[in-house]
């Protein structure tokens, strides 16, 4: 069962180990600040995913006390099923009204028992967007971070503006700070994903596929880029100087006579 369920502890793990990378490579980026608040958030998203796996006792003891007081007043007060006068009936007319609005009174009791027990759904999927919310704001400021970070200012021909954001002009630093955004929005996606597996709701689902969606789509974008610069000619290692060019050249012959 351990690679078949999602560990919350793992991915907090990761994400700390990606806000160590991003420190120590970017020490001065904004970027080390949003890995910190990942960090932060997975944390507090996995404690409320697992809190959301527990039933909500008190909504449970309401409902029941709730059943078991109508149950009692149905039962003495006689509105569901009132046997004493149907019994008692000269007229079979009556009596086959009675049971017609005993039948409509239970089909109404049935829907309220129902939408009582439905409650714990709606209370716990509410609990869940507001969670995502969060999550899905954290990874617009993701996505903004790796705007400006464009492939196009490793050419040489790129000639920046007074008003133009700090750029990094070295390959390697720029795939990997776009790498470690394309980290960030895939741990994300995992995050959400802890809610679908405590909550066993259809509507959760779709908020978190609509949450892992927008992630993927976003670092599929940042890929994008990243092979932009894989291609570009200042990202491939200069030639290692073989025998050849080492060797000094020839001195030319004297044609024959």
């Amino acid at each position: 069962m351990r690679y078949r369920t999602l560990d919350p502890k793992l991915i907090i793990e990761t994400a700390e180990r990606l806000e160590e990378r991003v420190a120590e490579r970017f020490p001065q980026a904004g970027l080390r600040g949003v890995a910190a608040e990942l960090v932060s958030l997975s944390r507090d998203l996995a404690k409320a995913a697992q809190a959301l796996e527990a039933p909500i006792w008190w909504l449970r003891g309401l409902i029941i006390a709730a059943v078991l007081a109508g149950a009692l007043i149905f039962l003495f007060v006689g509105t569901i099923l009132p046997l004493i006068h149907i019994s008692q009936a000269d007229d079979a007319v009556q009596s086959v009204q009675g049971i017609e609005a005993t039948i409509n009174m239970i089909i109404l009791a049935v829907l309220g028992l129902l939408a009582l027990i439905r409650t714990e759904e709606r209370i716990k999927r509410k609990r869940v967007f507001r969670q995502l919310h969060g999550l899905r704001s954290l990874i617009h400021v993701i996505d903004m971070h790796q705007l400006t970070k464009d492939p196009a200012t490793l050419s040489a021909d790129f000639k920046p503006t007074a008003h133009s954001p700090a750029r990094i002009t070295n390959a390697a630093d720029l795939a990997r700070y776009l790498d470690y955004c394309s980290e960030m929005l895939s741990i994300t996606g995992k995050i959400a994903a802890l809610f679908a597996q405590s909550v066993n709701d259809d509507v959760v689902v779709d908020g978190v596929n609509d949450i892992e969606n927008l992630a993927s789509n976003l670092s599929r974008k940042i890929w994008q880029k990243i092979t932009l610069i894989e291609r570009h000619p200042a990202a491939r290692p200069a030639p290692a100087p073989g025998r050849a060019s080492q060797a000094a050249p020839l001195p030319p012959r004297a044609p024959k006579r």
